[in-house]
């Protein structure tokens, strides 16, 4: 079959809450850097075709500056692309975003402590994707000694749920014992965490738990790995190199199966500005990888 006759649905799909999403999703982060939007809302409204229906966004996603830190121009945040590309929203979609960290061109990035300053990051995501609810709001943290209490703030965003402004909640950046502090506030339907078949193995057991639990386990930077926002390279990684030769496929492509045959509760939010790049990664969603590929790829 063409790549470009596979869809998200061929991944299967998991239940967030109350929410059925296909388990290939979409990343927003890198659609801000094209300085022309019209790009940005042409991949949108294709992944759309091609069964997305579970997109990945935060309100600190804008470039220039932002995250990417690249870019020039006026200021063309994510959210407000989502909303050009597909608002009045299909009732199918599920936007998930983020609150916690908070971007000023001015000031750069700063961490929502208080209630009022969590508050304020949920409304600024409701007004740039001009809704009157969120689908999914991940809670990410800061890990250090200077992190703000997790329970607390978790809780002021209990409150915006039951006030109807949330629909559910997820963690970001998280490790186990995150999860049980926060389990008795309200229910956690997804784990947000960066993780790939050679970066961040650490979590292994984290993704099994999260299965047990029935909570989905959402990979970001499967592709990028440890480069993070600096975004994938040529593929190095030589195992990955041999099955995708295999197969006949990409290496990014085999990456993002990997991610899938982790458990039927792990989703793929892989995100790109390039459609051709769009369409190759929507297409693993059918790779089927053996027992002796997933044994080489460790």
């Amino acid at each position: 079959m063409p790549i470009d006759e596979i869809t998200a649905a061929a991944a299967g799909t998991w239940t967030l809450g109350d929410r059925t999403v296909n388990r290939m999703g979409f990343g927003s982060m890198r659609i801000t850097a094209d300085p022309d939007g019209e790009h940005a809302v042409a991949v949108l409204r294709r992944a759309v075709e091609l069964g997305v229906n579970h997109i990945d966004t935060a309100a600190f996603y804008v470039s220039p500056g932002g995250t990417l830190r690249v870019g020039s121009g006026p200021a063309r945040y994510a959210t407000e692309l989502i909303r050009a590309a597909l608002a009045p929203y299909p009732d199918e979609l599920v936007i998930a975003t983020k609150v916690g960290p908070g971007y000023d061109p001015a000031t750069g990035f700063q961490e929502a402590r208080t209630p009022a300053q969590l508050r304020a990051q949920v409304e600024e995501n409701l007004r740039r994707l001009g809704r009157d609810h969120l689908d999914l709001v991940n809670l990410r943290i800061y890990r250090g000694p200077a992190a703000a209490p997790l329970a607390e703030r978790f809780g002021v965003l209990a409150e915006l749920r039951d006030a109807g402004l949330i629909r559910h909640l997820g963690l970001s950046n998280v490790r186990p014992e995150h999860l049980e502090e926060v389990r008795d506030i309200a229910p956690v339907v997804c784990v947000q965490n960066a993780y790939g078949v050679d970066s961040y193995r650490e979590d292994d057991g984290f993704v099994r738990l999260c299965g047990e639990r029935g909570t989905a386990y959402v990979p970001f930077f499967a592709l990028a790995g440890t480069r993070r926002e600096a975004g994938a390279t040529a593929e190095t990684n030589e195992a990955v190199l041999d099955v995708a030769r295999a197969h006949g496929v990409t290496a990014h492509q085999v990456r993002l199966a990997w991610t899938l045959h982790q458990g039927p509760h792990v989703l793929a939010i892989p995100g790109t500005g390039n459609p051709a790049h769009l369409t190759a990664n929507i297409a693993a969603a059918a790779l089927r990888l053996t027992s002796d590929d997933l044994a080489r790829l460790g």
